[in-house]
């Protein structure tokens, strides 16, 4: 399974994926550079990410801890994700995102 990450240089980096692991978990193991300061537990919003349109509707939505993290992320955008908070599935197998201003 993979995942596609959009670094801030507009790269496309393809990273192997893990079930039940985070987005954040993901990008960190696949070696792209993100900050994510809290580590995953949704204290922070520097894992922020940009879902791509045609998967955000294959989601779980946000949650109102997550929507008030975010309320702190720069860039702000209806698309606009906490890495740590999007458990893989394989149901989100080529799921592309990008780092957000902010998560680097």
């Amino acid at each position: 399974m993979k995942i596609y990450v959009t670094d801030m240089s507009g790269n496309t980096h393809e990273l192997e994926a893990t079930e039940d692991w985070s987005v954040m978990e993901i990008i960190r193991e696949g070696g792209i550079p993100i900050l994510a300061q809290c580590g995953g537990s949704c204290a922070c919003a520097t894992c922020h990410v940009y879902v791509d349109k045609e998967w955000k509707d294959k989601i779980t939505p946000p949650d109102e801890e997550e929507i008030a993290m975010l309320d702190g992320a720069f860039d702000v955008t209806e698309d606009s994700r906490l890495a740590c908070c999007i458990t893989f599935t394989e149901e989100l197998d080529g799921l592309r995102v990008s780092l957000a201003a902010g998560s680097v």
